[in-house]
């Protein structure tokens, strides 16, 4: 029996792995404080994936994107892919070659390909699908307390606090061992749906407030205003602790209630009803999750939040606070160690000639030989294959094909590329475009650590060998920097000597790795960064003083701005999207778990029967979901309590039932977050045979190919 951790979401829940009579592996939940001796029908079922019928174990290559792809031996495949990335990046350059990462990958792996991106391939053009969940509040968290990490507190703490509110979160579905700590707070959701997380908050005497999808902004200043105009706030902690209320209160100014309720749909009395259950709290939390950081206002709406938790007192003070609920299972860690396009490890800006030099010197070379910041993931896809973009792509743990905006344009991107390469363990709807694919070996076969929503790090154990043919991403990695001309020891396919690196990269950085050895994983000690060499870690963060100079938190003077794009009569409906409680992130992996794809087996679209009647459609009925961009197939779920100017879709179904064939790729200027959650849509019958099921979207499992033969 393995003790490691799940390997979906942020929480991180324990497991023991332990065979069975035939020998295959079955989780079952471990004590720990994030999920307490429980787990999530994914976690339950997430050792079925280590024998997923239509697992990858033999390097697969193709000669055209027309062809059928061919079983190869490892060295062949390696052999080709280093011998064309020669070619592109000497006639075309080194930031002909892009590299796109994953927050799912280990803190190992995700270092290793950062540094493999910058120095053995020499290329500014690397980001990761992270950028796609948690930038915009990385970004305003930096801004107002000059350190990003998702929760500054252990989770257990929320299990203590009177009243917490959660702005386009829901964990009950998309996190459930988390409500275990919100069943004694009483909670206000902030959320356009009823889910099933507002259906709690109801049920225990709290709120839901149900915004106009894109208008987060005014209702964060219209609860500001409220608290401001029943004198709610806590001054005393404003002069001492912060700078910059007056220049936010006068955005807030405009927004008393009535005028938010016009903008917002949320009435006016519940917004000075919720103001006064947080400010009166003794001890309170404000939340915030994708629905209200997807957006290219995302920065300014986390910030909106953040001032709101600012002005009633609550960062930095023992059982008080506020915290962005992290997605992926390593989203924290995977955005600290290289894989953005603008960082170095420890947190460090690539353009900081203090962290460039520190760096290069740990990885031993001239710091004037690493690139400066590239293209944010969005950008970078969109720019595939362009003139002047990159012509070749290393893709690792990431299905862009069905989890980017507008993806049906960046099907078209990756298409363009003159190199795919994707490291995966199945056929992804983005593996079956590449040149050659990889065989990579599973969470629950590879030794590593994670780092979880607190900032707390985790050995992951590896419970089973890969099967035969199958190799770490460390070793990939290394293989591929060997034949690029690099020394086979400035690449260790270890993740101890990998960690052992990072320690050392990340050492006095804002995420400092220094002291996580593995004597103190080995003890269960409990490591949540900032973790110095031979210093305590940082459980609880900022109850001193906050990250900046001066020791205080910013207030941001932010303002609402429309969605950006309007609807109209062509598209008069918004669209929204998020997760289910059965599937995660694009389904690759869950659709795979024949319980989970039975629970919920095809794509829907969630919508207001009035709503449904007036496009001329029934509960149950086939439909097309359309925006500017492209179309979804849908099946048609009725909801007496949506809004009827909202759709709502989950995301992870692909092809033409993928949520993101619609999604607005419209940037923040900041945190360069696409606009997930706001696209204007209209709804039409779909006119196929409504008896053919004709929406299910399963995984397209390709045929084997045989030894030397094409699929």
């Amino acid at each position: 029996m393995t003790r490691t951790h799940c390997p979906y979401c942020a929480l991180q829940c324990a497991m023991h792995l332990e065979p069975g009579a035939d020998g295959a592996l079955a989780a079952r939940p471990a004590a720990f404080p994030t999920n307490r001796g429980g787990l999530c029908r994914k976690g339950w079922t997430s050792a079925e994936l280590l024998a997923a019928p239509d697992r990858i174990t033999t390097p697969l290559m193709r000669t055209g994107r027309d062809t059928g792809f061919t079983e190869v031996d490892w060295d062949t495949a390696l052999d080709h892919v280093a011998g064309r990335l020669h070619e592109l990046r000497a006639g075309h350059g080194p930031d002909s070659v892009a590299v796109f990462g994953s927050g799912g990958l280990t803190n190992e792996k995700s270092y290793l390909l950062g540094k493999f991106a910058r120095v053995a391939l020499g290329t500014s053009q690397i980001d990761y699908n992270g950028r796609f969940c948690m930038s915009s509040a990385a970004a305003a968290g930096m801004r107002a307390f000059g350190l990003d990490r998702g929760l500054p507190f252990p989770l257990t703490d929320l299990g203590g606090a009177d009243v917490v509110l959660l702005a386009g979160a829901n964990p009950a579905e998309t996190m459930p061992p988390m409500m275990g700590h919100l069943n004694a707070p009483r909670l206000v959701v902030v959320d356009p749906r009823r889910s099933a997380t507002a259906e709690q908050a109801l049920a225990n005497g709290g709120l839901h407030l149900a915004p106009r999808p894109g208008t987060d902004i005014p209702l964060a200043l219209g609860l500001l205003h409220a608290a401001r105009a029943q004198g709610l706030l806590d001054h005393a902690y404003i002069d001492a602790r912060t700078t910059g209320f007056d220049d936010a209160w006068r955005q807030a100014a405009a927004w008393w209630p009535e005028q938010t309720e016009h903008v917002t749909g949320v009435p006016a009395g519940r917004i000075r009803e919720a103001a006064r259950l947080l400010a009166t709290a003794a001890r309170a939390y404000v939340l915030t999750g994708r629905g209200a950081e997807q957006h290219a206002t995302g920065t300014d709406t986390a910030g909106a939040w953040i001032n709101l938790a600012l002005a009633l007192g609550l960062p930095g003070r023992n059982g008080s606070g506020y915290g962005c609920i992290t997605g992926q299972g390593n989203g924290q860690g995977g955005r600290e160690h290289g894989q953005k396009a603008d960082q170095l490890p420890g947190y460090r800006k690539i353009d900081d000639p203090r962290a460039r030099a520190h760096v290069a010197g740990v990885w031993g070379i001239d710091p004037g030989d690493l690139p400066g910041p590239g293209r944010s993931a969005y950008e970078l896809l969109d720019a595939l294959g362009t003139e002047g973009g990159p012509r070749a792509m290393l893709l690792f743990g990431s299905n862009p094909a069905v989890s980017a905006p507008d993806s049906g344009r960046v099907r078209n991107r990756l298409a363009a590329l003159d190199l795919l390469v994707v490291a995966d363990f199945v056929m992804s709807e983005t593996a079956r475009m590449a040149d050659v694919v990889f065989p990579v070996t599973q969470w629950a076969e590879e030794d590593g650590t994670m780092t979880n929503l607190e900032g707390r790090v985790l050995r992951r154990r590896a419970a089973a060998a890969p099967p035969e043919g199958v190799r770490t991403d460390l070793r990939l990695i290394g293989d591929l920097a060997v034949r690029l001309g690099q020394p086979a020891d400035r690449f260790p396919t270890d993740p101890g000597a990998v960690l052992a690196e990072l320690r050392a990269a990340s050492a006095g950085g804002a995420a400092d790795y220094s002291g996580v050895t593995d004597e103190r994983l080995a003890a269960g000690e409990e490591l949540h960064w900032p973790v110095p060499a031979g210093a305590a870690p940082t459980p609880r963060l900022f109850l001193d003083a906050f990250a900046h100079p001066d020791g205080r938190a910013r207030f941001a003077p932010v303002a609402h701005r429309p969605p950006a794009e309007p609807t109209d009569a062509a598209y008069p409906l918004i669209a929204t999207t998020g997760r289910l409680m059965g599937h995660y992130q694009s389904g690759a992996q869950t659709r795979r778990i024949p319980e989970l794809a039975a629970a919920e087996p095809e794509a829907y679209v969630e919508v207001h029967p009035d709503t449904a009647a007036r496009a001329g459609l029934a509960h149950g009925d086939p439909a097309l979901v359309t925006s500017r961009r492209g179309t979804t197939r849908a099946r048609v779920r009725h909801r007496a309590d949506a809004r009827r100017d909202t759709v709502f879709l989950p995301f992870h179904y692909g092809g033409e039932h993928a949520a993101n064939n619609i999604t607005n790729p419209a940037l923040d200027p900041t945190s360069r977050m696409p606009e997930f959650k706001v696209s204007a849509v209209r709804l039409e019958p779909d006119g196929l045979d409504r008896q053919a099921g004709a929406v299910r979207s399963e995984p397209d499992v390709p045929a084997r190919p045989g030894p030397g033969g094409t699929a």
